[in-house]
């Protein structure tokens, strides 16, 4: 903003959008980020502190879910969510691979647990960790990967953007995670599955229809809730330190 009103800068605009949602007039527009495409902000709907604190809180990693499929629309609502979440320098770059094939999603569960035996046989260093999620899953039939999760949101990024496309991510499925409640759905992270196609490992990634340029960069379990929680979960002692 100059003496004599906004100056262009679009040589240097990462379309964030910022410089058209900020005047309280309308008065700006910028070509990556048109104001025609911006929604007004209804401040009654945003909750205070309190609400705030009880939502956020709220949230839980669901390990147990309703055996019925999740409806495609409530998929295609969380992502158009998540989609909107922070990434660095607006660099956004997330792609999203859903998979709700129950049989697809046993396999998946079947072949990771195959790479943690390979994992112990090699002597990884979380051997004991797998050695009691194998165990569950060849003597007793669990599913210690995706909990019997009606789906799975996988999350891509391209090679060529790592560590970036991996925070933005996390940012993302983040906000998915956030979301999924006010849908009636559970999530939890999907840690060991991405572990082990992180790894690189084929007979996992042979499963999965995805872009020879992209890897898997976050996943969620998705699905109905089985049991409803009752009461807020505390956490360790907040740590602070100031220097000024």
């Amino acid at each position: 903003m100059s003496d004599k009103g906004p100056v262009e800068m679009e040589s240097i605009c990462i379309a964030c959008g910022h410089c058209v949602a900020v005047c309280p007039q309308a008065a700006i527009d910028n070509t990556q980020a048109p104001l025609d495409g911006q929604i007004p902000i209804d401040r009654n709907l945003l909750p205070d502190e309190l609400q705030a604190e009880q939502f956020l809180r709220a949230r839980r990693s669901v390990r147990c879910y309703k055996t019925e499929r999740v409806a495609r629309d409530k998929i295609m609502r969380l992502l158009d969510i998540a989609r909107l979440a922070p990434s660095g320098g607006n660099t956004q770059g997330v792609r999203y691979h859903v998979v709700d094939d129950p049989a697809l999603l046993r396999e998946i569960t079947a072949r990771t647990v195959d790479w943690m035996e390979a994992q112990i046989k090699a002597g990884d260093a979380r051997g004991a960790y797998y050695g009691g999620m194998v165990a569950a899953y060849r003597e007793q039939g669990r599913d210690v990967v995706l909990r019997d999760a009606p789906c799975l949101i996988i999350a891509l990024t391209p090679h060529n953007f790592q560590p970036r496309g991996r925070d933005n991510t996390h940012f993302s499925l983040a906000y998915a995670e956030l979301m999924a409640p006010a849908l009636g759905l559970g999530t939890c992270w999907a840690g060991v599955f991405e572990s082990c196609a992180a790894s690189g490992w084929q007979p996992l990634l042979s499963l999965l229809s995805i872009p020879e340029d992209m890897l898997v960069s976050g996943a969620l379990m998705v699905g109905i809730p089985r049991y409803t929680y009752q009461r807020l979960v505390e956490r360790k002692p907040l740590q602070v330190s100031w220097q000024s």
